[in-house]
């Protein structure tokens, strides 16, 4: 089916025909933009691994691994399971080096994952928001951006120069793509100078613009997407504003495991009213502001629910729905950790190269069972062989899109 270009009016995102539309869905973490977890491996940039993966077997080898993972990991199946989950969109985190080289080149290879990820949406009517998971630089000082420890985009020109040029490139490959919702542009920005993080939307939206008019701009808050305040007026009419919601991350992360919900903690009762407090703050935020609520990223560590976990989901869910708040959840599948936010499909084997006991856990395990075990490797990466976490599927699945 085709969509139709979408747009903002005001507070809604509605198609061409002025109906509003309530984007609900899943992130495919993990996949166009590694991160550690997901294999159950340290939380380190992904540079580290390649880098050290190259180092014991090969720049071929590396190109081997990227090359079977980008086309294992996430297949046209996982697509068609988002369509049957009743879900209607896709957030599409990528790095920025699978797209572009240090020379300011574009690799045909890497947007050729992006080009096969849309035309799969497409056969299954799902829109696409992209999302620059990992900017030149780091946006942030965490692994998750890719960085090492220091956020290099805020003090590097170049880098900035760069991340606008790539949202131009991408916009003018896409300017006539409806199945793109729209651009994510910037994934959790942590800067202490929010002139700079305003200067560089405007620069980024002004490259955007000069392309392609016609999809929705999805802006991030500082801090971890969780402050809009800080958010300037960028005079674009076709924009919505992108928080995530973790709230408390202590909790959703798993981090204090004795924490049950509902839960007191730090002095604040967390439950149903509280929650809906947080988001109401997001909504009056972003009404002052006229436009949409898009929360790019909100899930839970589940622990078989033996917690609460999924009431806790139920309740984040019903207040996103009391405010009219678009979504996609983190995330569609990975290997089951102990922390961070679980996939609706997780791998629980613990293979070789998973070896949760150590001390070599995940891709840290990769250089050295890759070259006996990589077919096993690929296959296990399969989302057929990950478990579904049917009480949180279900609960996404009964918000209708």
């Amino acid at each position: 089916m085709k969509h139709s270009f979408l747009r903002t009016q005001r507070t809604k995102i509605v198609d061409a025909r002025g109906r509003e539309i309530f984007l609900r869905g899943v992130n495919l973490g993990g996949w166009l933009m590694m991160e550690g977890y997901f294999l159950q491996a340290p939380n380190i940039g992904v540079r580290k691994f390649k880098k050290e993966f190259a180092a014991r077997l090969g720049e071929k080898a590396l190109q081997d691994f990227e090359r079977a993972f980008y086309g294992t990991f996430i297949q046209e199946e996982d697509f068609k399971r988002v369509a049957q989950m009743k879900l209607n969109c896709i957030r599409l985190p990528f790095h920025h080096g699978l797209i572009e080289t240090e020379s300011y080149r574009y690799s045909a290879k890497g947007v050729a994952y992006l080009d096969q990820a849309i035309r799969w949406a497409k056969k299954y009517s799902l829109y696409i928001i992209l999302d620059l998971h990992g900017a030149a630089g780091c946006q942030n000082h965490d692994w998750h951006s890719d960085s090492l420890g220091k956020a290099e985009l805020w003090s590097n020109k170049n880098f900035q120069k760069r991340t606008a040029a790539l949202w131009e490139f991408l916009a003018d490959r896409y300017r006539d793509e409806s199945t793109v919702a729209g651009y994510d542009l910037l994934n959790e920005a942590v800067i202490t100078d929010e002139k700079k993080l305003n200067d560089l939307y405007r620069m980024i939206i002004q490259a955007i613009r000069s392309a392609d008019k016609n999809h929705v701009l999805f802006v991030e808050g500082n801090k971890w997407a969780t402050d809009l305040k800080c958010l300037e007026r960028f005079h674009d009419h076709n924009l919505a504003l992108s928080i995530h919601f973790y709230h408390p991350i202590d909790f959703s992360f798993n981090f204090v495991p004795s924490l049950r919900y509902p839960l007191r903690y730090q002095g604040v009762k967390w439950d149903r009213a509280m929650l809906g407090r947080m988001a109401a703050s997001y909504a009056r935020a972003a009404k002052k502001y006229g436009a949409p609520v898009f929360v790019g990223e909100f899930g839970v560590n589940d622990r078989d629910n033996v917690h609460h976990e999924i009431d806790y989901l139920k309740d984040v869910l019903s207040c996103f729905d009391a405010h009219d708040f678009h979504w996609t959840y983190w995330t569609y599948k990975a290997v089951k950790h102990t922390m961070f936010p679980d996939g609706l499909f997780s791998y629980y084997p613990n293979s070789p190269w998973v070896n949760r006991q150590g001390p070599k856990t995940g891709w840290d395990t990769y250089a050295d069972l890759w070259p006996r075990h990589k077919k096993d490797i690929i296959e296990s990466w399969k989302t057929k062989y990950f478990t579904p976490n049917t009480k949180a599927i279900k609960a996404l699945s009964s918000c209708q899109a």
